[in-house]
């Protein structure tokens, strides 16, 4: 995406990209304090060991890190890793429902960014990847690596 179209990246869960292998993909919107939402123009959110899960036919984040605003009243600051709740349509909701109960499938949260004046959190239906495929993947990336530093010369 580009720059002009109010899209700001905030936050990338690049470890989710090496356990995981991601299915489909959904863009929804997060409920925030004020506080948060200063904390997170200042970058200081982190996405690593985060999941989503749906409880009572509600998308709810867990273990995001938010770090507390510094200049925030201290009986105004939030607790920095408690449950959010995601926000997407019904509809969504129910077709994603129906692909998390089948077997090994989760739901893994990519991206956090600004769309226009929105936070924004990128999700993924992820299915985690066995031993054998990291090494896979570890050992292609390797090989294009190599590719590309012979064809320098």
């Amino acid at each position: 995406m580009a720059e002009d179209s109010g899209y700001k990246l905030i936050a990338h869960n690049k470890k989710a990209r090496h356990d995981y292998i991601f299915i489909d993909t959904l863009e929804v919107g997060i409920v925030l304090l004020g506080n948060e939402v200063k904390s997170i123009r200042q970058g200081k959110v982190q996405l690593r060991d985060s999941f989503a899960r749906v409880i009572n036919e509600e998308l709810w984040l867990f273990n995001c890190h938010i770090t507390p605003y510094a200049q925030a009243h201290r009986a105004a600051v939030p607790d920095p890793v408690r449950d959010r709740k995601l926000l997407l349509h019904k509809r969504e909701l129910k077709k994603w429902l129906g692909k998390v109960q089948t077997k090994g499938l989760t739901l893994i949260p990519v991206k956090l960014y600004f769309k226009k004046s929105n936070v924004k959190v990128q999700i993924a239906l992820a299915q985690a990847k066995k031993l054998h495929d990291k090494r896979a993947a570890l050992k292609e990336k390797n090989v294009k690596r190599e590719i590309r530093k012979g064809s320098k010369y």
